[in-house]
């Protein structure tokens, strides 16, 4: 069980109690966060798309949500930051003027990821897009430069719904059939 790897209950109410953040409370907000997102993708499911959540990746990271439909394959990485203001440029993004985080790139080295996951095990070239997902955010800039990562708030994520013309409904499913199994991305 998940809740195993993290604090006791005790030591999560002593910090509780102490008003110490811990790594289990960004963990914590990081999962409602995906699960939102996740939300937001179900809703996609009458348009033909089919989501996958949480891939463990051999290397032990994981890849937030895939999103397999009409309109193509995209790897969806989630971010959760309650209230801030985020900017994004062509690799980097700031949170609220702060250091700069590689989420741009973790996205697009997701996608490659996944390309090449596919590509071994799919019978057809699969394209794979990143898209960057931010999640209780206050505002959100672009870098006019960036345009190699799809930006979006939660609830801007449908937007991927009403795309068509990359994969037919059975391209969709022999896709999703291959991602569904775990061994491909463990041996990957």
């Amino acid at each position: 069980m998940i809740a195993e790897r993290g604090p006791s209950t005790v030591q999560r109410l002593r910090a509780k109690v102490l008003r110490q953040s811990s790594e289990w409370d960004s963990w914590h907000t990081g999962l409602e966060g995906e699960r939102r997102v996740g939300r937001e993708l179900a809703r996609l499911s009458p348009l033909g798309w089919r989501v996958l959540h949480g891939i463990e990746k051999g290397n032990g990271g994981d890849i937030d949500h895939l999103l397999i439909g009409p309109g193509g394959v995209f790897t969806i990485n989630t971010k959760t930051h309650q209230g801030a203001s985020v900017w994004v440029g062509d690799t980097m993004a700031s949170v609220n003027g702060g250091q700069p985080q590689p989420y741009a790139a973790a996205s697009r080295a997701e996608a490659d990821y996944v390309r090449g996951v596919l590509g071994r095990y799919c019978d057809l070239a699969v394209a794979v897009e990143p898209v960057l997902v931010f999640v209780g955010i206050e505002s959100l800039r672009r870098a006019a430069t960036q345009f190699t990562v799809r930006i979006y708030q939660e609830r801007e994520v449908a937007a991927l719904g009403p795309l068509t013309g990359k994969l037919t409904p059975e391209q969709v499913e022999r896709v999703y059939t291959v991602a569904r199994h775990r061994c491909a991305w463990l041996k990957a």
